[in-house]
């Protein structure tokens, strides 16, 4: 399949240019000790995997079965999770869109003895995003939107169903004053406060996943402690460990992370409108 994403870098990035201004200030101001060449290099190796990246995706939703997904995308130490559901505890995993994200939210509720839980935001298309998550579910995962994820983990922390929650705590919040802010990157970011929220609420161990591209198609998950016990440590150092864990990876290999999302929208007095002026947020 991947000739079709040869075919697909070379209209995305030489014909139709999509989001290039973005990334390129993305690339630009993450990494402002870089020379030229290289944001271009970086850029280049971003194209080429999104365009993996969105054949991949189709064939996901369309075409993979389990033995495939398991191939295809393989954890190397799920025992580091089997054993809180061995203890009947619930774990967030925290990640990132980096590596191919879409086989993990379906493969995630066959990939651990827990119950699968990915949160998503809610696409504006209801019709699309209606057959993405069907196709999304159809090996047992269940996806919710972060509007109503609330009542959902409420319900199986109450039965007392060992779940697995799955976060990626990457994407831009909606509310500046609602966010956790810190520096990443070299820049001021807000960060989606969830995760954390759900692991102090109901003390759940927090789990970071590494996502490694080993060739073409293929990766590898592993995962790290991140906490063991919220309630122990201070307010938002479980975001900032995550910040950082991200950071290191994305500096290690920069071109698997979602440049062209416009991640720095948001000021700590709002959001940065198309115009170039600033939308103030109440709190």
């Amino acid at each position: 399949m991947y000739f079709l994403s040869d075919i697909l870098y070379l209209l995305v990035y030489y014909v139709v240019g999509y989001r290039r201004k973005v990334v390129r200030d993305n690339l630009s101001k993450c990494f402002p000790d870089k020379k030229e060449p290289e944001l271009r290099r970086i850029e280049r190796r971003y194209y080429r995997y999104l365009s993996d990246l969105l054949v991949e995706g189709a064939y996901n939703l369309l075409f993979a079965t389990p033995t495939f997904l398991k191939r295809h995308y393989r954890i190397t130490n799920r025992q580091l999770v089997d054993r809180y559901f061995e203890k009947g505890q619930s774990v967030v995993l925290m990640s990132a869109h980096y590596g191919n994200w879409e086989y993990m939210v379906t493969s995630l509720n066959m990939q651990f003895l827990h119950h699968g839980i990915g949160v998503g935001k809610p696409l504006d298309d209801k019709a699309t995003a209606g057959f993405i998550n069907r196709r999304r579910i159809r090996y047992g995962t269940q996806v919710v939107d972060q509007t109503d994820v609330r009542q959902h983990v409420a319900f199986y922390m109450e039965h007392h169903v060992p779940c697995v929650l799955m976060m990626l705590s990457d994407q831009s919040p909606s509310n500046p004053h609602r966010s956790y802010w810190t520096r990443f990157l070299g820049r001021d970011t807000a960060f989606l406060y969830g995760a954390e929220y759900f692991a102090r609420k109901y003390n759940l161990p927090v789990l970071y996943y590494t996502v490694r591209r080993v060739k073409r198609g293929f990766y590898e998950v592993t995962f790290q402690n991140l906490c063991d016990h919220p309630l122990d440590v201070p307010q938002y150092a479980i975001c900032e460990q995550y910040v950082r864990m991200l950071e290191k990876d994305i500096m290690q290999e920069p071109e698997y992370w979602l440049w062209s999302h416009r991640r720095w929208k948001l000021t700590r007095e709002g959001r940065i409108q198309k115009d170039g002026t600033i939308k103030i947020i109440a709190s």
